[in-house]
């Protein structure tokens, strides 16, 4: 993949993790689910355990405490593997508890669009 194409690549995962920021400082949950691909081999790991399948990330969304959701973000790196496959990395500060935390997502392109298929998530 030549320098053109990967900055066109990762510019356009970069305006999805941003639209998916947005949507989890607001807790948009419908914006959320979407933002992940419709599959059962979808996955959402963290320190607590995984959600295996859009289906447990459905109800992890639904269910969710948002009283420490939101986040600033203090550092964001998007490095294109291929044209179709995507990592974004982030370090947060949550603005209310002040935990620190990670988080790694591999976002695919897919028909609808570019898409979570792997996310991992990791506070201090």
């Amino acid at each position: 993949m030549d320098d053109t194409k990967r900055n066109e690549v990762e510019a356009e995962v970069r305006e999805a993790f941003e639209a998916y920021e947005r949507a989890l400082n607001t807790n948009d949950v419908d914006a959320l689910i979407g933002a992940f691909a419709d599959d059962p081999r979808t996955m959402r790991l963290t320190t607590d355990g995984g959600l295996y399948g859009i289906d447990e990330i459905i109800a992890f969304r639904k269910g969710r405490d948002v009283s420490d959701i939101a986040r600033q973000l203090t550092r964001v790196e998007i490095v294109a593997v291929t044209p179709e496959v995507v990592v974004a990395a982030a370090n947060y500060t949550r603005t209310v508890s002040g935990k620190k935390g990670s988080q790694t997502q591999v976002w695919q392109r897919r028909a609808e669009g570019w898409r979570i298929v792997s996310a991992h998530v990791s506070t201090n």
